[in-house]
Order: C-alpha cells, then sequence, then structure tokens
C-alpha cells in the first residue's frame, strides 16, 4: 500500500495525513503537519518514502510503550500469547479466561499475518492494542446497565436538563429543537418545557417574558417523541412549566396524547397503585410532570364513574391542607389546569415545597418539589439530615436560580450529595458543571439513571456529607501519570505547548481535593510526566474524578486544552488511556493521557 502511495514520486502533507489514516494510525492533522516539517529534508513540502516511515515511526513507536513491551516480551521482538497472558494478569488485572483473552486480543490487533497466526503479537500488535477502547480509562462493565433498576424512581440519580429549549442565554437567545434532541442523545432523562399561549390557539416555547425566541410546542413534542429512546430505554419526564390557559393545555394534552400514544403513561401501572414505580416497569414512558387536581385516587374515581365533563373548564377552587402549624391561615389557591392536562400526571405531580416538616406530614408518595439552587444550598447546610430523609421519599429536583442571565450552572456536586434526584442544568452552557454532569452519567450504561448509594436510600443511614464520615470503606487510589499522547492543538497553535495535568476529586467536602504535575516544556506531542499521585477517597460511591489538560501561561493564566471526567468506581486498573474532550464537549481523539492505575475495591 505504501509503495503505491509514492510510485508517482514524492508526497505532501495532506497525502501523508491520508495515508496514515489507510494505514489504521490515529493521528492529528496538525501534529503530523508539524512532524512533516520537522522531516522534510529538502523543505520542498513533498517527502520520500523514506521520510514518511520515519515519520511513521515518530507517530507509532512511543518510547513509553515499547517499554512496557521489551518488559514482557522474551527478545525484544514479540510477546508469545503467554507473554500476553502474563500482562493481562499482573498490569490489566484480568480475570477468568485470560489465555482466550490473549488469543482473542492477538487476533483482533496484530497487523502482520504470519506473527497473528504463530499466536504472537508485535510491538505495532501490542500498541494497536494500548490505543484501543478494551484499555480505556473507564471500566467496561460500566458501559452497560448493571445496576439493579427495579427500585421505585426516588432511588435513582436521574439525569435532568433545565430550560432545555435554549441553546444560549436566558434572555436574548434563540430557542431550539436541537436543545432537547443533543440533551436526549446525552441520555438526558428529564426535560424542561416553559408553555405559554400562543397565537391561532397554538401553544408555544420558550423563555417567558423575554426575547429569547419560539418554538411551537407540537413541534417540540415531535422532536421528543423521535429522539426519547434513541439512547436510553428508560422513562422520561417532561417537566412541564405551564403558563397556558385551560383551553391551550387542552390542545397540550391532545398533542401529547396523539404525538405519544401508548408510549404516554396516562394512567397508574398495575402493583403500583400508592407507591412509585421503577425504571424498570417505566421503560419506553413518558411521564408528564405538571401540577394536577386532587389526587390520584380522586383522578381514578372521577373518570370511573363516568364523571370526565369539566374539560375546558377552570378547575375549581382546591384548599390545601395547611394546618395552622405551618401557617396562620388556611390557603386557598385556584388552580387553572384543565382536567384533560391534570389526568395525564401520575406519578410525577409538581408541589409547591413548603417545609420538611410539611412534606413529612402531607406530601403523597406521587407528588415531587422542585426547588432553587440558593434555598437548597440554604437547606442543604441548616438541615442536612432531614434533606437526606425527604429525598429518600419524594423526587426532587433542584434548578438553577433565576439570576444566571448567562445560562451558568451551580455544581451539582453538592446536592447529589444529599440524593437529589434531578439537578438540572443548562446543558447548553460548557463547563466544570456540565463536565461533572456528563461524567457521572456515564454510568450504567449512559442510561440517565444511577442507583443512589445504599447510605442515601436506607432510612436507617445517619450519613451527613459535611462531617467527618466513620462507617465508610475509604479507598486509596494511586495514579502514575505517565504520558500524553497527541495533545490538542488547534491550527494557529505550535506544537511546543508547556503541557501539564491537573487532577480534581469532586465528592463529599473531605474528598475533595486538586493536584497538579509539573509543566513539561515545548511538547504537546508526547510530554513525559511519571508522576504518581495518591487519593484517599471517604465516599467513594459519590466521588468523581476529573483530569485537565492545559497549557500553562506565564500572564493570562492556563489555556484549557481538554478534560475527561468518570466516576471513581468506574475506573479501570493497570495500563489506561484517558481520552480528552473539547470544552464543548467534542471528543479530541486521538488526544489522551496515559497513565497506570491501581486501587483496591
Amino acid at each position: 500500500m505504501v509503495q503505491d502511495e509514492f510510485r508517482g514520486g514524492k508526497i505532501n502533507v495532506e497525502k501523508t495525513h491520508k495515508l496514515l489514516e489507510k494505514l489504521d494510525v490515529q493521528c492529528n492533522y496538525f501534529h503530523v503537519k508539524h512532524i512533516f516539517k520537522d522531516n522534510d529534508t529538502q523543505k520542498q513540502g513533498k517527502i520520500t518514502i523514506e521520510e514518511f516511515r520515519t515519520i511513521y515511526r515518530i507517530i507509532v513507536y512511543r518510547e513509553e510503550i515499547v517499554e512496557i513491551f521489551n518488559t514482557y516480551s522474551e527478545n525484544r521482538r514479540i510477546l508469545y500469547e503467554s507473554n500476553l497472558t502474563q500482562f493481562l494478569t499482573q498490569e490489566q488485572h484480568a480475570v477468568g479466561e485470560t489465555k482466550t483473552t490473549a488469543s482473542e486480543i492477538i487476533q483482533k490487533y496484530e497487523p502482520i499475518d504470519e506473527v497473528r497466526q504463530a499466536h504472537q503479537m508485535s510491538l505495532e500488535g501490542f500498541t494497536r492494542y494500548i490505543y484501543s477502547p478494551e484499555c480505556l480509562l473507564f471500566k467496561q462493565d460500566c458501559k452497560s446497565v448493571y445496576q439493579d433498576m427495579t427500585y421505585p424512581l426516588t432511588d435513582y440519580f436521574i439525569s435532568s436538563s433545565h430550560n432545555t429549549y435554549l441553546v444560549s442565554d436566558q434572555l436574548v437567545g434563540p430557542s431550539d429543537l436541537w436543545g432537547y434532541v443533543s440533551a436526549l442523545v446525552k441520555g438526558c432523562r428529564c426535560l424542561e418545557i416553559d408553555c405559554w399561549d400562543g397565537s391561532q390557539g397554538e401553544p408555544v416555547v420558550y423563555h417567558g417574558y423575554t426575547l429569547t425566541s419560539k418554538l411551537l410546542f407540537k413541534t417540540v413534542i415531535q422532536s421528543i417523541s423521535r429522539y426519547a429512546f434513541m439512547t436510553s430505554e428508560y422513562p422520561v419526564v417532561l417537566s412541564l412549566e405551564n403558563h397556558c390557559s385551560p383551553s391551550q393545555q387542552e390542545v397540550m394534552a391532545n398533542i401529547l396524547q396523539t404525538t405519544f400514544g401508548h408510549f404516554l403513561l396516562s394512567d397508574i401501572l398495575d402493583g403500583f397503585p400508592d407507591s412509585l414505580p421503577s425504571p424498570e416497569a417505566l421503560k419506553f414512558k413518558i411521564l408528564v410532570k405538571n401540577k394536577k387536581i386532587g389526587t390520584l385516587k380522586e383522578t381514578r374515581e372521577r373518570i370511573g364513574s363516568d364523571k370526565h365533563i369539566n374539560q375546558g373548564k377552570e378547575a375549581e377552587t382546591r384548599k390545601l391542607p395547611a394546618a395552622s402549624l405551618f401557617s396562620k391561615k388556611k390557603k386557598t389557591r385556584k388552580l387553572k389546569i384543565a382536567l384533560a392536562l391534570s389526568d395525564l400526571v401520575i406519578y410525577t405531580k409538581s408541589e409547591k415545597f413548603r417545609s420538611f416538616q410539611y412534606s413529612k406530614q402531607y406530601q403523597q408518595f406521587n407528588e415531587s418539589n422542585s426547588i432553587g439552587e440558593t434555598q437548597a444550598r440554604k437547606l442543604s447546610k441548616l438541615k442536612v439530615q432531614e434533606f437526606i430523609s425527604h429525598t429518600r421519599k419524594f423526587i426532587t429536583r433542584i434548578y438553577p436560580k433565576a439570576t444566571r442571565a448567562d445560562s451558568s450552572n451551580f455544581n451539582p456536586q453538592e446536592f447529589w450529595n444529599i440524593g437529589c434526584q434531578m439537578v438540572a442544568l443548562n446543558f447548553q452552557t460548557p463547563g466544570l458543571p456540565m463536565d461533572l454532569q456528563n461524567g457521572k452519567f456515564l454510568d450504567n450504561g449512559a442510561s440517565g439513571y444511577i442507583l443512589k448509594p445504599h447510605f442515601l436510600r436506607d432510612i436507617n443511614s445517619k450519613f451527613n456529607p459535611n462531617t467527618s464520615i466513620n462507617d465508610h470503606d475509604p479507598i486509596a487510589i494511586t495514579i502514575r501519570l505517565i504520558s500524553g499522547i497527541q495533545l490538542p492543538l488547534s491550527s494557529s497553535s505550535s506544537n511546543k505547548l508547556d503541557t501539564l495535568v491537573v487532577l480534581e476529586v469532586f465528592g463529599v467536602p473531605n474528598d475533595c481535593t486538586k493536584r497538579q504535575s509539573r509543566v513539561i516544556k515545548k511538547n504537546a506531542f508526547s510530554p513525559r510526566w511519571n508522576e504518581t499521585f495518591t487519593f484517599i477517597i471517604q465516599v467513594p460511591e459519590l466521588a468523581l474524578l476529573r483530569f485537565v489538560v492545559e497549557n500553562s501561561g506565564l500572564i493570562a493564566g492556563n489555556e484549557f486544552l481538554g478534560q475527561y471526567t468518570l466516576p471513581v468506581l468506574c475506573m479501570g486498573k493497570g495500563y489506561r488511556r484517558v481520552p480528552l474532550f473539547s470544552r464543548t464537549g467534542e471528543s479530541l481523539e486521538p488526544a489522551s493521557l496515559f497513565l497506570y492505575v491501581w486501587y483496591v475495591k
């Protein structure tokens, strides 16, 4: 193949890059460009076949991988199957049929026919294996749904978005269907829809009282219907921020029913008349979260006795059971809810949060609360045990404060620490909070549902994230940061960046820490750190680890190059590659970090 490309003489940088890709060599074009320039001896913008072979070796043969290969190779030329088995057992901590695994790896990654047929592996094959998805840091086991999905909905963290229709700021930015599509593709399971009366009787979706553009409610629902279960088969909750008149609510109810059909949950499930079902029981179901008239039992009795006659009328005044213990006067509120829409609210009835004491006495199993970040943060500091007890019983949604006009986000970790199921973020805004969100929900097959740790579900647990933890099994994690592989470059930057890595742990306050490597000067292609970091993590079940690669800056601060975040307990052991993602979440392959990980769990 290589000789064929050079029949016409020398080749330029574009053809060099294409030829490397044909040879299954992952390479960043800008790195290839710099290496090409260094090896173009005639400085004519074209290279010979020998110069190409030099470039190939520079990209493929990395010293740190050669060192590992030579450690296990008996002759420094090939690995026998037994050598590879030894490597998998001792370094990658593989269990089970490692001989079979070794054989499969050779067949899959060894490019030289005669070596593969002899059940051996060359350095090139070993390098391809190390670069493969099998050696990524994220554990294979966590890539599929492995958790028990039969507990009630309250027992899960649920991937949730805020103002899902916005793709920019909260005041003048556009509303776009892409907000819903991209969130669903990321595994989001709770979408927010702000509904307002539109012209010609058609409800619209936009950020009320602002200059954000409008979407038809109908087209939003149609988009959700197309993408709802593309990434995950577990239930999607539509959190309606409902400002519509009863007549347009009827239109909404009709759109929901005709668009979703049998996917729309419109009645209680058999076996769950007075308790929340599980994600498993609600597979492929759409749930409507909105205010509701009366209780589930009252709705069933009314429909059952054929008294469904109030559609199109404003709902009756409803007296809330506000005892004098909670307010001086009994409160009466008029709910302008169309029965047609009210009847579609089953297990996710929106109920205003008053106090933990009120909820304990009066809140029903199917009622959920939305609490703003400021109030939630205050409660998490003053009444943390009561807050955790509340989230054991009721779905609790936390949303960003109204003053975040720029669609910025809060750190979601503080609310996961107290068991809040729906911590809603502005998915359109990149940065640390969304890195944590994306990293956390990689787990459990990116299904959008993660089973909360036992201490956030068990009514007898006295867990408090803000104090010292005595009843937990801490783990010690050792990470040897070995090197960087083709770290991200832009079209304008040189490959002589001064690179460093920041390692950050997010979890309960006692576990939060940040460590930093030394700076490797003028090397973004293959920086070598060989630095070891140890972290003692008290509550690993809640901890996330974030790797950030930066270009060291003297005046303006460090330049962000890429990051990767994952749950601590989803890390594989041994030699692992850490893929890097841009600020906006795009893959930067083949840019990655190479490390060795060890912990006992």
